[in-house]
């Protein structure tokens, strides 16, 4: 008696780890298969499995996209069911993934997840991938262009075809051309027409994303130009004195900002909000095409229009990447191929839909895919294709923002 009271729980306990292991093992082999194996055993694998999409939910127009026009093309053309998980914020979905890996959970909810930048950073360091994927993927090698730097890096990260480019962001300035007749070309000029026209301007309270690559533009301007920091920021022996002409400028525009700069708006949403009202004459986002998109609603004056630096505005690629212990990798290799073709990119083009710049090499197109993707209509507040393509400026790599975002609470924000 007293051994099988001791024994079955010891065996019972090394069942559960036997399947355990088994499961993992085979979740392993399965992933490699796939990543070894031709398209036409992917796609047939992927027929009839649910796929869920981790992503930002916060725009309306993006969500409608994917529930609208992605959602229902993957359903008639693979059986496939997209559901799209919304999220407040990437990290959340990070610090999941980082939860389960640690507990060893080898069949996971999330089987596509939307990051870059500081994410796609944490997820690699931290193995949260499934693997080399793009490569994969029949849309990736006949469109994309692997050696550009902005599909190669993410926020100077090697991607090493651990994500998947879906699209580009391109920083614009927005403003009511009735208000702002001549738009400022430089942060110099930003700063004068900022003290003649106080209150007329913010920017978004760090760490939101769209403030603090504002302020990403002002240390370039004021600090000699973005060269210097191509180097990691730990290789910059003298970095703290090199950024104080960013935080003299931002604090010398402060007192002429909205409501004196004794506050700022906690997010990109809320300056957008005081821009539809009237309460300040410009504001700014990562989306060339949102300013058209509002117009368009409604919601922003018809007399809105986007302008650019001389200098050039920050410009980034966004990818689409599959979580290590995803439950239907098939059904997301071929998702994420399909939201890469150029049918899918060029509906994602339109202001009607979500007005993403394609991530697409556009010399790769046919004669017949480039006049699609020149033929939408992106609306006045939109600047041409070209103008955008011919003023990029290249992200910080990740390792800088913290510390640019830290150092915008102690040295402007409680001053």
């Amino acid at each position: 008696m007293m051994i099988r009271k001791v024994t079955a729980p010891v065996l019972l306990g090394l069942t559960l780890a036997a399947c355990s292991a088994q499961s993992s093992e085979e979740a392993a082999r399965e992933g490699e298969n796939l990543l070894s194996a031709d398209w036409q055993e992917i796609t047939d694998k992927a027929e009839g499995q649910e796929v869920n999409m981790y992503m930002w939910g916060g725009n309306d127009n993006i969500n409608r996209y994917l529930d609208d026009w992605v959602a229902p093309r993957l359903k008639e053309m693979h059986d496939i069911e997209l559901s799209r998980v919304p999220v407040s914020d990437a990290q959340d979905f990070i610090n999941q993934l980082l939860d389960e890996k640690t507990a060893g959970k080898t069949a996971g909810s999330m089987d596509i997840i939307w990051i870059n930048g500081e994410n796609f950073k944490a997820a690699k360091d931290n193995e949260l991938l499934f693997g080399d994927f793009s490569g994969q993927l029949p849309n990736f090698n006949s469109y994309i262009n692997p050696e550009a730097p902005e599909i190669s890096h993410d926020f100077g990260e090697p991607v090493d075809d651990l994500e998947a480019p879906w699209g580009k962001a391109q920083f614009v300035f927005v403003h009511d051309e009735q208000k702002v007749g001549t738009p400022p070309k430089s942060m110099e000029e930003l700063a004068e027409w900022v003290e003649e026209n106080p209150g007329q301007f913010t920017y978004p309270a760090l760490p939101d994303f769209t403030g603090s690559a504002f302020i990403r533009h002002v240390l370039y301007e004021t600090t000699g130009g973005h060269e210097q920091y191509e180097r990691p920021a730990a290789q910059i022996e003298d970095l703290e004195s090199r950024l104080e002409p960013m935080w003299d400028y931002l604090n010398d525009i402060e007192p002429y900002l909205w409501r004196n700069g004794e506050t700022y708006p906690e997010s990109l949403s809320k300056l957008d909000q005081l821009y539809a009202s009237g309460e300040v004459a410009m504001t700014m986002s990562y989306d060339p095409a949102l300013a058209a998109s509002e117009v368009l609603k409604g919601r922003f004056p018809e007399s809105t229009r986007t302008f650019l630096l001389d200098a050039g505005t920050l410009s980034n690629t966004h990818f689409l990447s599959i979580p290590f212990n995803s439950s239907d990798k098939a059904g997301a290799m071929v998702a994420i191929n399909e939201m890469m073709s150029p049918e899918a990119q060029t509906a994602k083009l339109s202001p009607e839909n979500w007005g993403d710049l394609s991530a697409l090499d556009l010399e790769k197109l046919s004669p017949e895919q480039q006049a699609a993707m020149n033929n939408v209509e992106l609306g006045e507040a939109t600047l041409p294709l070209e103008e955008l393509e011919n003023n990029r400026l290249p992200e910080l790599s990740s390792d800088y923002i913290e510390i640019l975002e830290k150092g915008w609470m102690e040295n402007v924000a409680k001053e």
